[in-house]
């Protein structure tokens, strides 16, 4: 079974094979397009992220096994590919595996830190803190 940490090394070397920043955009943009829309039902206010200038939503869906399903949606392509990553590293995980994760450095090695604007970083922060709340109140529950 894959890891966390396996997914994330399998993203910057695709990452690292594009090269430039203004492919490795193109091609979150492109992870993004790749994601099933949620629901007019599921844009709902229990499930927008709050703390992203764009609109975004994160839907939480536990699983018999003890995994957690997440998907998600935005209004702005780019945050779209955001959420593709997180959903690629995160979602099917045990929440323990999502908790023990150090989100921080993952953006690092992506190199993702020093290239999203300001706003897009406190976004992807926000996505990325919502979805280790839902694993914490499910290691809780």
């Amino acid at each position: 079974m894959s890891t966390i940490e396996n997914d994330l090394a399998d993203l910057v070397e695709e990452f690292d094979l594009l090269g430039d920043w203004e492919e490795r955009y193109r091609y979150v943009i492109e992870l993004g397009r790749e994601l099933a829309p949620l629901t007019d039902g599921e844009r709902n206010d229990a499930n927008k992220v709050r703390g992203c200038a764009s609109q975004v939503w994160l839907v939480t869906e536990p699983q018999a096994d003890g995994a957690v399903v997440f998907r998600g949606d935005s209004d702005a392509h780019i945050v779209r590919g955001l959420i593709a990553v997180l959903l690629r590293l995160f979602s099917g995980r045990r929440p323990d595996e999502i908790l023990a994760f150090d989100v921080k450095s993952a953006f690092d090695r992506l190199g993702l830190a020093g290239h999203l604007s300001a706003q897009r970083s406190n976004g992807l922060a926000s996505m990325a803190a919502r979805i280790r709340r839902d694993a914490e109140a499910l290691t809780t529950a």
